[in-house]
């Protein structure tokens, strides 16, 4: 039997897939719980409708990702430390601090969508990649100073 997924199921697959089951877990199981809706014509149509309002949110998204990226781009982010022997830094900047410095000069970025491995401990300038979309990545240009 054909059903359409309503939600992710691990054995099974992801929402809006068409599977087969079992009669028996489709019937007893999937759509008793509205974790499944039969595949029959009606419900095909009401599910391409539903794909395609996604997928125009989707490019909706992305083109506001690509245009925020592109200011993003232009952006440097300077930051003033103390600093010790060797151009160490006293302390460390983290995607924290970086998506504050962001938030000061007007932009609401996630700081867990920075792509930062290690904090920045030294002197210097970097890029710093911040993933705004499944498919759009900006850099964000980083210096660090002496104070």
């Amino acid at each position: 039997m054909q059903v359409i997924l309503q939600e992710e199921i691990s054995s099974l697959g992801k929402a809006g897939e068409i599977v087969n089951v079992k009669e028996g877990y489709a019937r007893n199981f999937l759509i008793p719980q509205k974790k499944a809706v039969v595949a029959d014509a009606k419900n095909m149509k009401m599910l391409e409708h539903q794909r395609k309002i996604i997928s125009a949110k989707q490019a909706k998204l992305k083109a506001e990702a690509e245009k925020l990226a592109v200011e993003l781009n232009k952006l440097k982010l300077v930051f003033e430390k103390e600093v010790g022997e060797e151009g160490k830094l006293f302390g460390s900047i983290t995607s924290k601090d970086i998506a504050e410095l962001v938030k000061e000069k007007g932009f609401e970025i996630d700081r867990r969508k920075l792509q930062l491995k290690d904090p920045i401990r030294e002197i210097g300038d970097c890029e710093v990649p911040l993933k705004l979309h499944a498919e759009v990545t900006a850099m964000l240009k980083v210096s660090v100073e002496k104070k």
